[in-house]
C-alpha cells in the first residue's frame, strides 16, 4: 500500500507544480483573440528554432551559424509554390463572425498579469471623450498656428513659429522641394479634418481661402506622387463634402459653389500629365514643374510606390469629369510596373528605369518605395470595382506571404518568433537587410480591410512595442541589434492609422489604450510654442522645426476617430474609404460607373493581370466598415487581449523593452 500512496503523491505533486506554472507564467488556457487553444495540462512551452523553452527568441545560436531572431531565416521549403502560407483570408469566412467570439467567455481561473490589468479593462466613456477633446485639441493647437504664423506658406515652422516654402536657394533639397509647391499645402491638406471634426464654419472658411488664394501655376517642381496624395486627394475629398446630398458632418455646403475645387483638381492633374510623356515603359517621371512640364534634367529612376500610388485620385478625378485620361495613364504606369515583377517570386523591386524597365533597386519590403502601391491595388478595386485590381492585388499579397513573412504560422498560437515581414532580394527571396522602416506600420491596416486580422494583430503589437520604448516611432529600426537605424520620427500617421483600423474591427479597448499612449506621447515629446515639431532624435528627443502637412491632415485624423464612437464616418450609414494621406472618399456607385471600362479590359487583358489563376467575382471582397460588418463582437470578448500576454511579452523582450 505504502507504493501506491508514494505513486499517488507523486502524482498529486505534480499537478500541484504544473497548477503553480499555469498560474505563474500564464501558460493555461488561451483567450487568443482569433484562435482556439484547447485546455492542456501537456504545458506547451514556445520554443525556439534551436529547441531552446523560452517565451520570446532572443540572440541565442541558430543552426547554420546564425543568430538573432528567427527571421533571418530564408522561407520554408515550398513557399515558391505558395504552399507555406495560406491565402488572405476573405471576408464572410467568420472575421468578426459569432465563431470567433463564442468560445472561452468565462474568466481564466487565475490572477491577471500586468498586461491584461493594463490594457483589458474597459475604457469609460468619459477617458473616452478626454482623449478625443485631447486628439481635436492637438489638431486645432497645430492648424490655428499655421494659419496665425505660417499662411499661405506651405508648412509650418513650429519651434520658431514661421513658414515654410521651397527651397530655392538649393533645388537639390528633394526634401523640401518634392513636397513644398508653393500653394499653402498645409491648409489643403486639412481640408477634411476640419469637416470630419464637424468644424462647418471654419470648413467653409478654408475652403474659401483655397479658391481665392491657391494656384497652380507655380515655378514650382514638384513630386508627381506627393501632389497627387496630398493635394489633388485633399481637393476631391472636400469637393464630395460639399456636395454630399446628406451632408452627414453638418451644414458643409458652400453658397455658390460650382465645383471650385474640382476644378482645381483637374487644372493640377493636367499639369501633372507630362509627367506620363516620353517615357518609354508608361511609368512616369518622379519630379514635374508646374508651369514647364518635366525638367530637362530629370531623373529616369523613380520608386514604384511613386509611380503606382496614383491610381485612386486619378481614378476618382476620371469619373468625376466624365475624361479617362487621368485614370488611363495612372492605370498604365501600375500595370507596367506589374508586368516587370519577377517571374519567381512575384516580387517587384523598389527602384525602377521609366525607360528601360530595368530594376535599380532589387530590395522588396512593405515599406518605403513599395507601401502604396499594394494599399492602392486594393483601394482601387474597392472604390472602382475593376476585377483585376483584386486580382493584382491577391497574387501580390500571396507573394508577401510567401516570401517576407517569417515567424510562427500563427499569430496568437503556436512556437516560435512573431510574425515579421522583412526585406528581401525581389529575385530571390533571400534577406537583404535587418530593418524595417515606420512606414511598414500601415500595413496591418490594410491587412484588416482584407479580413486578415489575426496577422494584422501581430504586426502592429511589434511596432506598438517599439513605440513604447522609444515614445515615437524611428524611421528605421533594427530588429537583430533591437536599436534604430535611422533616429529620426517625422509625427508619422502610420501606427496611429492601424490602430484605429485594428480597433474598427474588433471594438478592443486594447487599441483605445495604445491610442492614448501615442497621444501622451506627442503632447509629451513633439509639442512646442507654436505647434508639433518632428523628432530629430527618438532617444534623446531633440526637435527639428517642421510640422510636416500629413500631422494634421492623418495623424490627428485617425487619432480623433478612435475616440469618437459617435462620428459620423461611423454612424451615417455611409461607407468611407480612406486614401494613403488620409482623405476620405465615398464608396458608391458612382464611382464603379465608367464608359472607358471597356476601353480599360481590351487593352490590359486578362493575360497582363498576373498569375494567380483565381479569378475572384466582382463582390469577392467587401470594403470592411465598423458599422455593417464588425458589430457582433459580444461585450464578454471586447476586454479580453487581442494577443496573449505570453506573445506581448514575447514581443517587449525582442525589442529591449524587458
Amino acid at each position: 500500500m505504502q507504493w501506491r500512496a508514494l505513486v499517488l503523491g507523486l502524482v498529486l505533486l505534480r499537478l500541484g507544480l504544473h497548477g503553480v506554472l499555469w498560474l505563474v507564467f500564464g501558460l493555461g488556457p488561451s483567450m487568443g483573440f482569433y484562435q482556439r487553444f484547447p485546455l492542456s495540462f501537456g504545458f506547451q512551452r514556445l520554443r525556439g528554432p534551436d529547441g531552446s523553452a523560452s517565451p520570446a527568441s532572443g540572440p541565442a545560436d541558430r543552426p547554420g551559424g546564425l543568430s538573432g531572431p528567427s527571421w533571418l531565416q530564408p522561407p520554408a521549403p515550398g513557399a515558391a509554390e505558395g504552399k507555406r502560407r495560406r491565402a488572405p483570408r476573405r471576408p464572410g469566412q467568420g472575421v468578426c463572425g459569432p465563431a470567433h467570439w463564442g468560445y472561452v467567455l468565462g474568466g481564466r481561473g487565475r490572477g491577471r498579469d500586468e498586461y491584461e490589468k493594463r490594457y483589458s479593462s474597459a475604457f469609460p466613456p468619459q477617458l473616452r471623450a478626454q482623449m478625443r477633446d485631447l486628439a481635436r485639441g492637438m489638431f486645432v493647437f497645430g492648424y490655428d498656428n499655421y494659419m496665425a504664423h505660417a499662411f499661405p506658406q506651405d508648412e509650418l515652422n513650429p519651434i520658431h513659429c514661421r513658414g515654410r516654402g521651397p527651397d530655392r536657394g538649393d533645388p537639390s533639397n528633394l526634401n523640401i522641394n518634392d513636397v513644398l509647391g508653393n500653394y499653402s499645402l498645409t491648409l489643403v491638406d486639412a481640408l477634411d479634418t476640419l469637416a470630419i471634426m464637424g468644424n462647418s464654419s471654419e470648413f467653409q472658411k478654408a475652403v474659401k481661402l483655397v479658391i481665392n488664394t491657391v494656384s497652380f501655376d507655380k515655378d514650382s517642381t514638384v513630386q508627381v506622387f506627393e501632389a497627387t496624395i496630398r493635394v489633388l486627394g485633399s481637393l476631391l475629398s472636400a469637393h464630395r463634402i460639399i456636395t454630399d446630398s446628406k451632408q452627414p458632418f453638418g451644414d458643409m455646403t458652400i453658397k455658390d459653389y460650382d465645383n471650385e475645387l474640382l476644378h482645381m483638381a483637374h487644372d493640377l492633374a493636367v499639369r501633372l500629365l507630362p509627367a506620363f510623356e516620353n517615357t518609354k515603359t508608361g511609368i512616369p517621371y518622379p519630379r514635374v514643374n508646374l508651369k514647364t512640364g518635366v525638367p530637362p534634367d530629370s531623373n529616369n529612376e523613380t520608386c514604384t510606390a511613386g509611380a503606382g500610388s496614383l491610381l485612386v485620385e486619378f481614378g476618382i478625378l476620371s469619373r468625376l469629369l466624365g475624361d479617362s485620361t487621368f485614370e488611363w495613364v495612372a492605370r498604365r504606369a501600375v500595370k507596367a510596373l506589374w508586368s516587370l515583377r519577377s517571374s519567381d517570386t512575384g516580387l517587384l523591386g523598389n527602384v525602377v528605369n521609366i525607360q528601360t524597365g530595368h530594376w535599380v533597386g532589387k530590395q522588396s519590403g512593405l515599406g518605403a518605395g513599395l507601401d502604396s502601391f499594394y494599399e492602392y491595388l486594393l483601394k482601387s478595386y474597392i472604390l472602382f470595382g475593376e476585377k483585376e485590381d483584386l486580382e493584382m492585388f491577391n497574387a501580390a499579397y500571396q507573394s508577401i506571404q510567401n516570401y517576407l513573412r517569417r515567424g510562427r504560422e500563427a499569430c496568437n498560437e503556436g512556437e516560435g518568433d512573431p510574425p515579421l515581414y522583412v526585406n528581401v532580394n525581389m529575385f530571390s527571396g533571400q534577406l537583404m537587410n535587418t530593418w524595417i522602416d515606420s512606414l511598414q506600420a500601415f500595413f496591418p491596416g490594410l491587412q484588416v480591410l482584407i479580413g486578415d486580422v489575426e496577422d494584422a494583430i501581430c504586426l502592429h503589437a511589434f511596432y506598438y512595442a517599439i513605440w513604447k520604448r522609444y515614445g515615437a516611432l524611428p524611421e528605421r529600426y533594427n530588429w537583430q541589434l533591437q536599436a534604430p537605424d535611422v533616429l529620426f520620427y517625422p509625427l508619422r500617421p502610420e501606427l496611429v492609422e492601424s490602430t484605429y483600423l485594428l480597433y474598427q474591427a474588433t471594438k478592443n479597448p486594447f487599441y483605445l489604450h495604445v491610442g492614448m499612449d501615442i497621444l501622451q506621447s506627442l503632447e509629451k515629446y513633439t509639442k512646442v510654442k507654436c505647434g508639433y515639431a518632428t523628432l530629430h532624435h527618438v532617444i534623446d528627443k531633440s526637435k527639428e522645426d517642421r510640422m510636416e502637412s500629413f500631422f494634421l491632415s492623418e495623424t490627428c485624423k485617425y487619432l480623433y476617430l478612435l475616440f469618437d464612437e459617435e462620428n459620423p464616418v461611423h454612424k451615417s450609414g455611409t461607407r468611407y474609404m480612406f486614401t494613403t494621406e488620409g482623405h476620405i472618399i465615398s464608396v458608391d456607385e458612382h464611382l464603379r460607373e465608367s464608359p472607358w471600362k471597356e476601353f480599360f479590359s481590351e487593352e490590359g487583358g486578362p493575360d497582363q493581370v498576373g498569375k494567380s489563376g483565381h479569378r475572384p467575382k466582382p463582390q469577392e471582397l467587401n470594403v470592411i466598415n465598423s458599422s455593417s460588418n464588425c458589430n457582433r463582437v459580444p461585450d464578454e470578448r471586447r476586454y479580453a487581449l487581442p494577443l496573449k500576454s505570453i506573445y506581448m511579452r514575447q514581443i517587449d523582450q525582442m525589442v529591449g523593452l524587458i
